[in-house]
């Protein structure tokens, strides 16, 4: 069935062609969030604001056209999908107002929780709320699905923490709790809705046995159905119906902004990993700790431990311990180290009675406390990595009574073991009684199903109904647990969550099906195929991790959503269903607008590069190889070739006038269908070849100089202020350190090989690779002399392919860090100076080290907040370059009071000095102007 003409024609007048998806890929593509089901909307709509929301819902309530709102789409069990209108939010939804010294902070719903703490930071605060995903996940979603985490426990989350909430009605109405016009219109137009509210609190905290169980299902970690504690907890209206929002997962209203009071983020902590014997053991010590002045107890059973045990960095003796060991990791927090020793003291004497197999003492130490935390993050992706292709993973969380948790963990294993989930590991946050079970499930025949149903059916009535406990702890009921709320919660109770329902939303066009539903199989139904499509990129989840450092995102596709559209072209096409259309569009889409450089790897659970499938499609299309073999051969003549094209363009801009040039090759841009690139004032002018001759009887120390062929042919742009080339700026700081400065022989041929690479060519990339290392080899006298390379993707390109072990080489961050610091005397300017860390800067692990040095450098460092990635991608920003535009978008606000930014890579100072609107320079040129000699 189609959408109303009505609402098509208010969605056309309200929202721009390029803000609304209809097409197959685009539908397809948003069809999935992190849960295992899939809907394909009719249309998906990307709102930039709180009045295109409101016109939506007024449509979507006349028309009875059913609406689901999308944040970061991390959610797990179904809450952010849809079959009709899927709501996206844009990237004009990062307001935030900080308040009170970081007392309390005003977001709106697209703010990442990691970017919210880190605005929270420099007040010694955080949000309540701690997800796993929080580096992913938005606030709206957050607060949506009153999610919580390892240390939030209750008293933290977003139902507790609440200040205030913006929110607009199924119907369209706006209401903003903390502006008191605001809430006076409300009244006036909507009081009955508030008498309502306030009879059926009156009504639910009159019936003492309704009242008394639903203070009980929240004592405990709870987010099955609506926040029916809002109705106990308070007598206001307006307070019941801000805290309902709170949970009710897009089924009640649209949050626009929520005000947290915020809590103290204490900067002292230390981790301890205690294994017991047995579940039993384990799970006695619990309540003990629960009474202790600790910030995070989290429960790993045996098969859990089993999952990482093989894994780097893991203590050897994880191996030896016996079938029946459980562990608690425990981390305690203080405002001061006087105070955190005092609370070891009371945590250690507390559980010292307890029989204990292993342990990792207390320790205030990051590599000991973040090595005993990635014991713990790992096991989830440690079950995904491991999954056979085709199924997916599930992620279950339920709560247990506390003094009931030994129990809990152990009926649960059994019921593993009868539905033959052998390779199912437990783990959760202890103190809440809160446990995560992580098991792989295929959906592929109707014996699969029918497993995982009855499994579902088991949990369900063992939690709910045999233990009083909660089926969806933090995670949200969504699809999954719609269908077991009334088993849960019992007739009462789930029939006023119906009347809530119906009083906010009485047209139901609210995320149908979600929390709440008669359809007592929906969880069975809508199933996602997770299908091979590449080993690559098969282990892949699609927890939406990967989006928030994609430059693509928002503009194509994401890394998510790039897997999602070539996994469904491969069992097409196994189907024998025709994909050509869908491929075409794939091809743009999915491949020429994909950056490759592989951060959504750092940020995957299982380490999924779809970079790597991109350059992997790109090879299978790369059908020029005579033209790669002889640019390979002829190295030298094409970097000839590259600096005449640009002394040509800097001869035309010399004639035309730069307004002129740019405009005119734009016009030819266009004409050419994007084959020709655009001209811009940040294009560099052509660099002269290097022609240097070290001094005789040099006895500085060596250092060999590899000069990236970007660095030996691009020169500063014609406008730049600073029109010293880079390999004449490095050249002179590294002699300024005292270093006797040597080049590889036949420079002008070499080349790392990352051109080739990232257009498909593996074969010429790896031997321009092998031709590079050994040049190098010859150059350092087999090794003996370090290595600058002025390029970091050069660099990252050498040594993640395979650097030759006798060889020391060195990004620019690194060797002045390394090497330069105790031979400068830095004298920091009063400047602010942006600084953008390139994609290969933080696969290197410089990020901090570039960020650190700039900070010698001057006393006011800006890094833009939410750029990655700047999208130039090594050519990009002349063949692709509205990637670049995408990604950059937010740059020149960002940097508004800085006159310089620093880099690591002149391909991408082009993009940033063109968006940006400052001149972005190599670090050298800063670390040159402010340093001297130290006198030794």
């Amino acid at each position: 069935m189609s959408l109303p003409a009505a609402f098509l024609q208010t969605a056309e007048r309200l929202i721009p062609r390029d803000r609304r998806f209809d097409d197959p890929l685009s539908t397809l593509a948003f069809g999935t969030d992190a849960s295992f089901y899939r809907l394909i909307p009719k249309l998906v709509v990307r709102v930039e604001s709180e009045a295109e929301v409101v016109e939506l819902l007024r449509a979507a309530h006349a028309d009875k056209v059913p609406v689901t709102f999308r944040a970061a789409g991390t959610s797990l069990s179904g809450q952010a999908i849809s079959d009709s209108v899927l709501i996206v939010l844009g990237d004009n939804w990062n307001g935030r107002d900080i308040r009170q010294g970081g007392a309390q902070i005003r977001l709106q719903p697209g703010v990442i929780g990691a970017q919210a703490n880190a605005w929270l930071a420099p007040y010694g605060r955080k949000i309540g709320p701690d997800p796993a995903s929080i580096n992913a996940c938005k606030i709206g979603g957050i607060v949506a699905n009153n999610a919580s985490g390892m240390c939030c426990g209750t008293a933290q989350n977003s139902y507790h923490t609440l200040a205030g909430l913006r929110l607009v009605l199924a119907d369209g109405t706006l209401l903003d709790s903390e502006d008191p016009a605001s809430v006076a219109a409300f009244q006036a137009s909507h009081g009955e809705l508030l008498e309502r509210l306030a009879e059926l609190g009156r009504q639910t905290r009159a019936n003492t046995e309704l009242a008394a169980k639903i203070r009980h299902k929240y004592r405990l970690k709870n987010t099955t159905g609506l926040s029916l504690n809002a109705l106990v907890d308070y007598d206001q209206p307006l307070d019941i119906l801000t805290h309902l929002l709170v949970g009710s997962e897009g089924t009640l209203g649209f949050i626009s902004a929520v005000t947290y009071d915020t809590v103290p983020e204490h900067p002292h902590k230390a981790s301890a990993l205690i294994v017991f014997p047995d579940v039993e053991t384990c799970c006695r010590a619990v309540p003990v700790l629960k009474q202790q002045p600790v910030s995070a107890v989290e429960l790993l059973d045996r098969r859990s431990l089993r999952s990482v045990q093989d894994k780097p960095g893991m203590p050897t003796w994880v191996k030896g311990l016996s079938a029946s060991a459980c562990a608690l990791l425990i981390e305690s927090r203080a405002a001061s180290a006087s105070l955190l020793h005092e609370q070891l003291a009371h945590i250690t004497a507390s559980i010292a009675d307890f029989p204990v197999e292993q342990k990792v003492d207390f320790s205030e130490d990051p590599v000991v406390y973040n090595q005993l935390w990635k014991i713990r993050k790992d096991t989830f992706p440690a079950v995904g990595a491991v999954r056979q292709t085709g199924t997916t993973v599930i992620i279950e969380d339920v709560t247990f009574p506390v003094e009931q948790l030994a129990a809990g963990v152990n009926r649960l294993i059994e019921l593993f073991d009868k539905h033959r989930y052998d390779e199912a590991i437990l783990f959760g946050h202890a103190l809440e009684g809160n446990l995560h079970f992580v098991f792989t499930q295929g959906f592929d025949s109707p014996e699969q199903v029918a497993r995982y149903d009855a499994f579902m059916q088991d949990v369900a009535q063992l939690v709910a109904v045999e233990f009083g406990g909660a089926l969806k702890a933090e995670h949200g009921t969504g699809r999954n647990m719609a269908p077991f709320v009334e088993l849960e919660w019992g007739h009462d109770a789930y029939q006023l969550m119906w009347q809530l329902k119906r009083l906010l939303d009485p047209t139901g066009i609210l995320n149908p099906g979600v929390i709440l539903s008669d359809d007592r199989e929906l969880h069975l139904k809508n199933l996602k195929p997770l299908p091979a499509a590449d080993e690559i990129v098969d282990k892949c989840i699609e927890c939406g991790f990967c989006e928030p450092v994609c430059p693509s995102k928002g503009m194509t596709l994401s890394p998510r959503q790039r897997i999602v559209i070539w996994r469904d072209i491969q069992a097409r096409k196994r189907a024998g269903i025709d994909t050509r259309e869908l491929e075409e569009a794939f091809a743009y889409q999915g491949v020429d607008t994909c950056a490759a450089t592989g951060l959504c790897a750092q940020r995957c659970p299982v380490g999924i590069n779809t970079g790597d499938l991109v350059r992997k499609l790109r090879g299978n299309a790369a059908h020029h190889t005579g033209s790669a073999d002889w640019l390979a051969d002829h190295f030298a003549t094409a970097l000839k070739g590259a600096r005449l094209t640009l002394r040509l363009a800097d001869g035309a801009r010399r004639l035309l006038g730069a307004p002129l040039l740019e405009k005119t090759s734009g016009t030819l841009r266009r004409l050419s269908a994007g084959r020709l690139p655009q001209w811009t004032p940040a294009l560099p002018q052509a660099a002269k070849p290097i022609s240097f001759t070290p001094p005789a009887n040099d006895a500085r120390p060596r250092v060999v100089y590899l000069a990236a062929c970007v660095s030996r042919a691009m020169g500063p742009a014609a406008a730049d202020g600073e029109q010293v080339p880079l390999v004449d700026k490095t050249r002179m700081l590294l002699e300024k350190a005292g270093y006797q400065v040597v080049f590889p022989a036949q420079l002008e041929s070499l080349c790392c090989g990352q051109p080739f690479a990232s257009k498909g060519y593996a074969g010429q990339a790896e031997a321009k690779r092998r031709e590079m290392i050994d040049a190098l080899l010859e150059a350092s006298r087999g090794g003996l002399d370090p290595i600058y390379c002025d390029t970091s993707p050069c660099t990252l390109r050498l040594v993640q392919d395979g650097l030759d072990s006798r060889l020391d080489l060195f990004d620019p961050v690194r060797f002045i860090r390394t090497h330069l610091l105790d031979r400068l005397e830095f004298t920091p300017q009063d400047k602010p100076i942006a600084v953008h860390v390139t994609c290969s800067t933080q696969h290197l692990g410089e990020a901090q080290g570039l960020i650190d040095l700039v900070r010698r450098c001057t006393r006011e460092v800006v890094v833009p907040e939410g750029i990655h990635c700047c999208g130039f991608a090594g050519d990009k920003g002349f063949t692709t370059p509205e990637l670049n535009a995408h990604s950059l978008r937010s740059l020149k606000d960002a940097v508004q009071i800085c006159e310089e930014g620093i880099s690591t890579s002149r391909t991408c100072e082009i993009g940033l000095t063109q968006h940006g609107g400052i001149d972005y320079h190599g670090l050298v040129y800063l670390v040159d102007r402010v340093t001297r000699p130290r006198a030794i």
